[in-house]
């Protein structure tokens, strides 16, 4: 084997990159199907992060098994986190699929991405960027108020999300954001099994 080669294995193709590109732009795509549903009512707000998690499942895991190396998924995230800043999301919207990416990235790693459980469970923890911007709501509204109506969010959306935000609120999202985005990932297993097989993923 050809120390180019060596090199080739160990870090980011152009091939490896190119994948990470189409999966990320697929991965945008379902999370938008998912969560569009809840994002335009100032009610379901809430429930987005559960909707943008119960498609990506496959996407993800998908990517993981065909690149199988350090950075793709940080990569994916950090381009995710762009394109909501972008959009007028809220700065911990983008700091959410930035920090838990990297996360996400780094647990997967500790199997060499050949672990289909811990791929499973790093899907999870990605699908837990979304919750960030929700936590900063709960913990300082006013300031995470501020922000939005600079952003372009009109001030009834707002009232509306706060008169309706119970106190219990948050442990639905997050605990609702974990099971389903453990369900998604456990259909994309039974899904992609074979995909799996051939990219030496075990259980």
């Amino acid at each position: 084997m050809t120390t180019q080669r060596k090199i080739n294995q160990k870090g980011l193709t152009v091939k490896d990159l190119v994948t990470t590109g189409i999966f990320t732009a697929l991965f945008f795509v379902f999370t938008l199907v998912g969560g569009i549903p809840f994002a335009p009512n100032p009610v379901l707000t809430f429930y987005m992060p559960m909707g943008s998690a119960l498609l990506c499942g496959p996407i993800y895991l998908l990517m993981v098994a065909k690149v199988q190396k350090p950075w793709s998924i940080t990569i994916l995230g950090l381009i995710m986190g762009v394109i909501w800043f972008a959009t007028g999301m809220h700065w911990a919207f983008s700091l959410g699929y930035i920090a838990m990416a990297i996360i996400a990235d780094i647990f997967a790693g500790l199997k060499k991405y050949k672990n289909s459980i811990v791929n499973l469970i790093s899907y999870v923890i990605l699908s837990l960027a979304g919750v960030y911007t929700y936590v900063l709501f709960f913990i300082d509204p006013e300031g995470w108020a501020g922000t939005m109506l600079k952003n372009g969010t009109e001030q009834a959306y707002i009232d509306t999300m706060s008169a309706s935000a119970s106190s219990w609120l948050l442990y639905v999202i997050i605990f609702g954001t974990i099971v389903v985005a453990a369900f998604s990932g456990w259909i994309g297993s039974k899904m992609l099994k074979k995909q799996f097989q051939k990219a030496g993923i075990t259980a």
